[in-house]
């Protein structure tokens, strides 16, 4: 039988953050992944490092504080994997925001980012906007240029997990959690690792299933409590073509939606949708309806820009179940425990790619009333990351 401090469930960015964590803070861990690292919601995402401009409307300042400081330590630790690429704002006659609400929302984000050098945003100078990949011009009035950064998510992921082991975690792939027995001193798993029956010993376990959280949480222990939950699917679509300035912050003339136009590997990719997902979690893909959404949308912008789609993909977003729009609703990351004063378990709700870390120390302090204090191995604020 294995035996370990922290047991964690999912592979997937959040997971490996978790595990990152618990291993820099000198705890035993191993991580179970059912399919592959970074298999899930973390390889399908918009592939951004970001603070989350349009989060500032909903006045979730907090989180995007979180994420530009988590972007600042993924700049200078990781920098074969995270690079800062410029992002412009382009604003038409018929655009919902107003040039000074742009320019105020850029100075609060800068604000927000402690002045760091990738805060820096200015407004073009019309003689630029030429050099801009073709954009339509037409009722074009103003467009801003700011920065942000970009990644490879599944790189990032199986990055994360390879410091988590580097750091002494033990990680299993493919391996699937079956059932979970509380016992008095922690949880006994059954699992399949590559097919064959395992059991494990956790003095603590965290669900990082992603939009499996509440599968997880059942298999586990049916008597834990759940969320209520929406899972909100993102889908993109890759177009041939390049784009040398950097990404499109945009705005749909379909419904006013904000989307980005951002270049990768050679050709561009478009999205992200915001649509209610009913279907099997483990068939997860564009409808012909996004497709075409993002297609429109895109070729309104630069409708010189071969339109045709090489492909298309789409991840879950789990966020808190809802009647308001998808765009309106929270991004915070929610925790639930099943003991607030001994937690042996913890589930996570939700999570940005960008604040894996943050997630990751979170989830680890709010289980320290049962694992006790550690001699740490590392600081994952100053840990480097290095391609697996």
């Amino acid at each position: 039988m294995l035996e370990t401090e922290v047991a964690v469930i999912g592979g997937g960015i959040q997971g490996a953050g978790v595990a990152q964590a618990a291993a820099a803070a000198g705890y035993e861990v191993m991580l179970f992944e059912k399919k592959a690292w970074g298999a899930g919601t973390s390889s399908n995402s918009s592939k951004l490092i970001h603070g989350g401009l349009r989060y500032l409307e909903s006045g979730e300042l907090n989180l995007v504080r979180q994420n530009l400081d988590e972007r600042e330590l993924l700049l200078r630790n990781a920098p074969d994997l995270v690079k800062p690429i410029p992002f412009y704002i382009p604003l038409y006659k018929d655009s919902k925001r107003p040039a000074w609400q742009i320019h105020i929302g850029l100075m609060l984000y800068r604000l927000l980012a402690r002045f760091s050098r990738t805060s820096e945003f200015h407004r073009l100078d019309r003689r630029a906007w030429r050099y801009l990949d073709a954009l339509k011009m037409h009722d074009l009035k103003a467009v801003f240029q700011y920065w942000d950064a970009q990644t490879d998510d599944r790189m990032l992921t199986r990055a994360i997990v390879k410091s988590a082991m580097d750091l002494g975690a033990k990680a299993f792939c493919p391996a699937e959690l079956i059932k979970g027995e509380r016992q008095a001193e922690g949880y006994k798993l059954l699992l399949t690792v590559k097919g064959k029956p395992v059991y494990c010993m956790a003095k603590t376990v965290v669900n990082a299933a992603g939009p499996w959280v509440n599968e997880v949480q059942g298999r586990l222990d049916s008597s834990l409590p759940q969320s209520n939950i929406s899972l909100v699917r993102g889908a993109h679509i890759i177009i041939p073509g390049t784009l040398v300035k950097g990404i499109y912050y945009l705005q749909s003339p379909i419904d006013g939606r904000p989307f980005f136009a951002t270049p990768w590997r050679d050709n561009i990719m478009v999205g992200t949708t915001e649509t209610e997902h009913k279907g099997s979690l483990n068939e997860v893909s564009a409808s012909p309806e996004e497709i075409e959404y993002l297609q429109r949308s895109f070729a309104h912008h630069f409708p010189d820009h071969d339109h045709s789609v090489i492909e298309s993909f789409a991840g879950l977003r789990v966020l808190p179940a809802s009647e308001e729009a998808a765009n309106q609703r929270s991004r915070s990351t929610l925790f639930v425990l099943d003991n607030s004063e001994l937690p042996r378990s913890l589930a996570i709700y939700g999570g940005k790619l960008t604040g894996y870390r943050h997630t990751g120390e979170e989830a680890l302090a709010k289980l320290l009333p049962t694992l006790g204090e550690r001699e740490p191995v590392s600081d994952t604020r100053a840990l480097r990351i290095k391609p697996a």
